[in-house]
């Protein structure tokens, strides 16, 4: 690390993990999970299957990084934001930026092999385990914003939590929308909700 930011072996570590983790997204969604091997995911992010093995030991833990870094990113971005932005406005920032990508809808035939390929058994197993740590550094970063305690307060807990119930729900708004819709803008969409305190859409 350097004054605060990650060195040149980080970002190269991490654009590596990155070019990899896409790589087995995308061969996973053209052919089915079952159909990748980790050969094919490795020539795909231009790397060895030893550096592959480096970095994870499945393909669902490949698949799922992605998702699992960002809210890591996240968490970390909420540290550094201006400590008198509003706590909201700051999660907004935080949440939403590292969700980088086209800004139009995605094509229709990737969100249903997504869709698909979000059924496996193996990805959710991931998924869950990626959730708890991220739940844990986006409380953490809560409550040293809001000067609570992490573990003895309800408050930093309630907020991660919504924040991530609202990320849980725009990606099921996103994979069954129709017409096809962003992410980001869907997730920024529901955060703004929640920091609006829901409001009843019928009155």
């Amino acid at each position: 690390m350097t004054n605060g930011q990650p060195g040149l072996r980080e970002r190269k570590k991490a654009a590596t993990r990155e070019a990899i983790s896409w790589a087995a997204l995308r061969l996973a969604v053209e052919r089915g999970l079952e159909n990748v091997r980790v050969e094919d995911i490795a020539a795909a992010a231009g790397v060895s299957p030893r550096t592959y093995n480096n970095y994870f030991s499945s393909k669902a833990e490949a698949i799922v990084s992605r998702h699992r870094d960002r809210l890591l990113r996240g968490a970390a971005a909420l540290r550094a934001r201006p400590p008198e932005e509003p706590l909201w406005e700051a999660l907004h920032q935080a949440l939403v930026e590292p969700f980088e990508g086209p800004e139009e809808a995605p094509a229709p035939h990737w969100v249903a092999a997504v869709r698909l390929l979000l059924r496996e058994p193996s990805l959710q197993a991931e998924l869950v385990r990626g959730g708890a740590e991220s739940r844990a550094e986006l409380t953490a970063a809560v409550a040293a914003r809001t000067g609570t305690d992490p573990d003895r307060d309800l408050y930093p807990k309630l907020v991660a939590s919504a924040a991530l119930s609202a990320l849980q729900a725009s990606n099921e708004h996103y994979l069954s929308a129709d017409p096809a819709l962003p992410f980001k803008a869907v997730f920024a969409e529901a955060l703004r909700q929640l920091a609006a305190g829901l409001p009843d859409p019928s009155h």
